[in-house]
């Protein structure tokens, strides 16, 4: 039974993912930004390697974050600060 809860969370979480992502691509946000916001993507994929359950819940602050409006401070358009 623990398994297919896993195994659930992990469909949810990856197709969470998928929407996050394309959520980003498609924002009207300086270049900076959407690759500050895709390095944070990558970080909570990386981190649902790990612990599957913390990774939902960054993923989920991180879409409340989108939701609201709350992007990161705007960098350049090469990624740096």
């Amino acid at each position: 039974m623990e398994r297919d809860d896993q195994l659930e969370l992990y469909g949810v979480v990856a197709d969470r993912l998928k929407d996050a992502h394309t959520r980003v691509r498609t924002l009207q946000v300086p270049e900076g930004v959407r690759m500050a916001l895709t390095r944070k993507l990558l970080v909570i994929t990386a981190a649902a390697k790990h612990d599957l359950a913390d990774a939902a819940r960054r993923l989920e602050w991180f879409m409340n974050d989108l939701d609201e409006g709350r992007f990161p401070v705007d960098v350049h358009a090469d990624g740096t600060p």
